[in-house]
């Protein structure tokens, strides 16, 4: 149970007092929730305010503070705004401006004759200073944070002086908590504690130290709860699975190349981890086209080899398709059967394919998530396999490893690198596994920048390509959109090329039905079609060796990664290949730097640092899955600085310090339940 200590901070924003059912419904849309969902709404910067006792044409466009004197209301009319007339100890007018105001309202808050405190933007009018919408207060009042004011990200209704009033009863409810971090840590970085931290990130003062305060709390309860899950997973007994060679043997004697260096350090590694009795738990990273596929099969052979099952998971059922074609091919000739089930599959065949799989009948099975739906069972699962990891999400994962006996081992793939920093936060329970090494004929794929008007110039060099033979893919950001807008659209760019190049021109995006997807792919595969217009659903996988040129519309609008993903679908074969980055005309800095990096390297890692450094890590790895913890304080720069040092700091803790039955595991447990780190949350019911 959450320690009752944080009670109050995941109460319901609705228990803060004149916190109405409106209000709520505003906030909601900014997912602020609850008590503790204000204390993290931190501010984006600060208003300074400059104190006067005479205000002059220096000030316009400055927030100031002045104390005048009201002389006149001129109460304006149903169009016209309410206009009040005040004056400052120098005797220089200035004109207070409301709209939607009444005189009786005027009256009421600026009487005439009586002095005001004014605080607002000081702007001109005509020949007129005015004031729009100031604050208004007593002389004698407190100035309170009216000097500095937070300016906090809103929604519509919502003022930042109301936001700052909820946040501020937010902030009386935060209690003092016990320490989590490492003494030696807090001295060595000069840090506050949590509460203190707290207020002093939200009053903007010393707020660096105090942000990084609180984005080490935030990183040191995700590495603490992903070193709990390795630790759980590492006490569970599993099944060791030590192959005997005599399927992976004769597989990879079969390969018309060697295996690579890499590919063979990578294996031992995956092969060591499966013959021990706790569950591998291994994140394979290999930039695109390095050769995860051959060596997720030899791990699932080995697999095979020891009597058990395999289940390969992707994300796409192109992927699961094309997969499941390259395996089946792969392993002709040997004694294992290999079955693909898609949510596409139904009624006998569905049927008969489940029923195999239960008694044993299957070997290593393809597919999509219906893998590892309710009705699917398997007759002894024992390697789980998935491709592209970040677009599952913990809960999906676990639901594929409880259909196995005993803790199947798990290998993830993924052609996305991952910078360190990110690695660490995401995958911090995973071992890691990299093959840094292309294999022989893997082409280096030469990468162009043009402008969109030399749009004529491209297609006529495309017709050149596709005349000799060769097959080229045209990649657009948007499925639909129109002629007289902006947006470069799959739809419209594929009835312009085929206008000019006939029926040689298909079409994927990602709203087709999959049985279109499949057929307009497999005609391209097949050379059928010497054209493909697609959308970024082809960004994964694909594998079409003759496809040497690929036209990318709108470049700037796509990720790093992204765009190293797409470039990945040309260069698998032995003709030179060419990727051409269409850009528009204007190119903010972020995007210049990105098509520049592009043009100077194929290095996937160095790629993926840079596009850390430009986008943050959420867009990276893709839409969040439900249950995958976005941090909320820790941005990327403060991840790669603070995240090694929070990993030791976690480590310590359960090697060192008593684990989490010691006083500082006592205080971390309360950090684990106040960042909602529920992994490891779970872990902590049994001690």
């Amino acid at each position: 149970m959450r320690p009752a200590i944080l009670n109050s901070l995941f109460a319901e924003t609705a228990t803060l007092k004149g916190v109405g059912s409106a209000l709520v419904r505003q906030i909601t849309r900014l997912k602020l929730t609850r008590v503790v969902d204000l204390l993290f709404h931190l501010p984006i910067m600060a208003i300074e305010r400059v104190q006067v006792d005479h205000i002059d044409e220096s000030l316009v466009g400055r927030p100031i503070i002045a104390v005048l004197t009201i002389v006149r209301h001129d109460s304006g009319g149903p169009r016209r705004p309410l206009r009040v007339r005040a004056v400052d100890s120098g005797g220089q007018w200035v004109d207070l401006v409301f709209f939607g105001q009444s005189g009786a309202w005027a009256r009421s808050k600026l009487p005439i004759q009586e002095t005001r405190r004014i605080s607002g933007k000081l702007d001109r009018y005509g020949q007129t200073l005015q004031i729009s919408h100031p604050e208004i207060s007593l002389p004698g009042e407190a100035m309170g944070p009216m000097l500095r004011e937070p300016v906090y990200p809103l929604t519509e209704g919502v003022t930042n002086k109301r936001m700052g009033q909820i946040v501020g009863m937010a902030l009386e409810k935060a209690p003092e908590l016990p320490e989590w971090i490492e003494p030696s840590v807090l001295e060595r970085h000069g840090w506050i504690g949590w509460r203190g931290a707290l207020t002093a990130a939200h009053e903007l003062n010393g707020e660096g130290k105090a942000k990084d305060r609180l984005a080490y709390d935030e990183l040191l309860a995700n590495q603490l709860a992903l070193l709990l899950v390795r630790r759980d997973t590492r006490e569970r007994r599993g099944r060791p699975l030590a192959g005997d060679g005599r399927l992976t043997e004769p597989m990879v004697a079969s390969l018309p190349w060697a295996l690579t260096g890499a590919q063979r350090r990578v294996l031992g590694e995956i092969t060591g981890d499966m013959a021990q009795a706790s569950p591998m738990l291994r994140l394979l990273q290999g930039d695109v086209g390095s050769g995860k596929t051959l060596v997720a099969l030899v791990s699932m052979l080995a697999a095979v080899e020891a009597g058990a099952q395999a289940a390969l998971l992707a994300p796409t059922e192109i992927l699961a398709r094309q997969h499941f074609a390259t395996i089946s091919k792969l392993v002709a000739g040997l004694p294992v059967r290999v079955a693909i089930l898609t949510g596409r599959d139904k009624g006998k065949v569905r049927a008969d394919l489940l029923d195999d799989l239960a008694m044993g009948r299957i070997d290593i099975l393809i597919g999509t998530h219906a893998i590892f739906q309710e009705a699917v069972e398997y007759h002894d699962l024992g390697l789980v396999v998935v491709d592209e990891q970040h677009r599952f999400g913990v809960a999906q994962r676990l639901m594929l490893a409880n259909k196995a006996k005993a803790p199947p081992h798990l290998l993830a793939m993924t052609a996305t690198p991952i910078p360190r920093s990110l690695q660490l936060t995401a995958y911090g329970e995973m071992d890691g596994s990299q093959i840094d090494e292309l294999p022989p004929g893997r082409q280096p794929i030469e990468t162009r920048v043009m402008a969109v008007e030399r749009l004529d110039e491209v297609v006529e060099g495309l017709g050149r390509h596709l005349a000799a033979g060769g097959q080229a893919y045209w990649v657009c950001p948007l499925v639909e959109g129109s002629e007289t807008g902006d947006e470069a659209a799959a739809k419209l760019r594929a009835a312009m090329l085929k206008a000019r190049f006939g029926g040689g021109v298909g079409m994927v995006h990602g709203r087709m039905k999959p049985a279109e997807k499949d057929a307009v792919m497999s005609a391209f595969s097949a050379g059928e079609l010497g054209l493909l217009v697609a959308t970024t659903v082809i960004e994964v996988g694909v594998d079409v060796p003759n496809a040497t040129l690929m036209v990318i519309e709108a470049a700037e609008r796509f990720g790093l990664a992204q765009l190293h993903q797409l470039r990945g679908r040309v260069g698998r074969g032995e003709g030179r290949s060419v990727c051409l980055l269409l850009r528009g005309g204007e190119l903010s800095e972020t995007a210049r730097a990105r098509l520049k990096l592009m043009r100077e390297t194929n290095d996937g890692f160095r790629i993926a640092e840079e596009d850390l450094r430009l986008r943050g890590a959420g867009e990276i790895l893709g839409v969040r899955q439900s249950g995958e913890a976005a941090f909320r304080l820790a941005d990327p720069e403060r991840t790669a600085k603070f995240v090694g040092v929070a990993r030791d700091d976690a480590r310590l803790l359960l090697d060192r310090d008593g684990g989490l039955a010691g006083p500082r595991g006592q205080a971390a447990r309360t950090l684990l339940y106040l960042f909602e780190r529920d992994a490891g949350v779970a872990l902590l019911r049994s001690g």
